[in-house]
């Protein structure tokens, strides 16, 4: 998928402006670069488009565990909305980004999520 193909379905995703989608997105790409460890964030920017790739590189080498409430908090600061709506960004970028990737790295990634977010991840209900 191309960048403004991403941005265009998270945009549809949540019902949100293209740039709005945008600051969303990669808000939530940076917060999942901090939770991810064992080089998931490398494998992860390597399936996605080159723009997003910079918002994958670990703030410190140590993953951070978020909860999926401490993961929606972290994404509604950086993107200075409230929670209800970084909620359903995330919701969207992860979705998104699962349909971006393959199975396996899907999967991988999943199994590094706090329980909330994988099942955003994996696109279970």
């Amino acid at each position: 998928m191309h960048y403004e193909e991403f941005i265009g379905t998270a945009s549809a995703r949540t019902g949100r402006a293209p740039e709005i989608a945008e600051s969303l997105t990669h808000a939530t790409l940076r917060v999942l670069a901090e939770r991810l460890r064992g080089g998931e964030t490398r494998d992860l920017a390597s399936q996605l488009p080159k723009e997003l790739q910079p918002d994958l590189i670990p703030p410190t080498q140590q993953a951070q565990r978020h909860e999926a409430q401490d993961f929606v908090r972290r994404v509604a600061e950086q993107a200075q909305v409230d929670e209800g709506e970084a909620r359903k960004a995330v919701a969207a970028v992860l979705t998104t980004t699962r349909e971006d990737i393959t199975a396996g790295e899907s999967e991988d990634i999943a199994s590094q999520m706090a329980r909330g977010l994988d099942v955003l991840m994996t696109g279970a209900q």
